[in-house]
């Protein structure tokens, strides 16, 4: 049995104007994530990559399917019933700069869900100082404060304010996006340290086929709210099957300015041949 199921899920927003028919972003998506596996959630801007995280941490409200933790149906439960499945799923958003409290210190952020979770205050703390070594972070950074730090630092921050209550799955939102490629790398190695230390799953959002490429076993590729491949993570990103995420592929940039202009003209010619 997966650790995280995902069945025939739908999700519609209200639409736009006085009677206007609610318009379905995700039309019957069905996917899973294994025990210690990174399942890549790759598309577009619009492809509804990001509003099939947002159905897993209960931020969306599905209109059919279902979503399964551990085999106990997630998508209806509120409240306390809902707190109780927060600890062992958790997310790290996009944008470092804006995700934490800049008025809170290191040390309290990473404490607060430990607090909430039920922790005393010397465990949260010494959970805390953990917390640090585990995503490269000096002990001193505990009585720091976010704007003291780098993009890639907050980012680390992040990862450990996830990590914090030992969750099975992480919903990682574009976790990478907002930093610059060498920070990029160091980032998406320690997703991957810490993957191999607790065993933790992750279900990875990108619109970038290169980074998905770089963290995931498996990948599955969203294109207008539709399933369009999905498979081993090495054969999608180098010899995909469908028109779409070849056009991903060859969206990915390298650093050969004229292998970059080839995958430019490719790119084009199978955009020219949809329209």
């Amino acid at each position: 049995m997966s650790l995280l199921e995902v069945e025939e899920l739908r999700v519609s927003y209200p639409g736009k104007g006085f009677r206007a028919k609610p318009v379905e972003v995700l039309h019957g998506i069905s996917l899973d994530v294994g025990h210690g596996e990174t399942l890549g959630l790759v598309g577009e801007s619009g492809s509804g990559k990001t509003t099939i995280g947002r159905a897993v941490l209960g931020l969306v409200r599905p209109s059919g399917g279902s979503i399964r933790f551990a085999g106990q149906e997630i998508s209806g439960l509120h409240g306390r019933a809902r707190r109780g499945v927060a600890s062992h799923i958790q997310v790290v958003f996009q944008d470092p700069y804006t995700s934490l409290n800049p008025s809170m210190t290191i040390g309290d952020i990473l404490a607060e869900p430990l607090v909430v979770h039920g922790a005393t205050g010397r465990d949260a703390r010494s959970r805390v100082r953990t917390l640090l070594d585990q995503v490269g972070l000096p002990t001193d950074a505990i009585d720091r404060l976010p704007r003291e730090f780098s993009g890639g630092q907050r980012q680390r921050v992040a990862i450990a304010r996830a990590f914090a209550p030992g969750p099975k799955v992480i919903v990682c939102d574009e976790p990478v996006s907002a930093l610059d490629l060498s920070t990029q790398a160091l980032v998406l190695d320690l997703f991957v340290d810490i993957q191999r230390e607790t065993g933790v799953s992750y279900l990875f959002v990108s619109h970038d086929l290169g980074v998905v490429r770089h963290i995931s076993h498996r990948v599955a590729v969203l294109y207008r709210g539709d399933l369009v491949e999905t498979g081993d993570a090495a054969t999608v990103t180098s010899t995909p099957e469908h028109p779409y995420t070849e056009r991903l592929l060859l969206a990915s940039p390298v650093a050969d300015p004229a292998r970059q202009r080839e995958k430019r003209e490719k790119r084009k010619q199978l955009l020219a041949a949809d329209t």
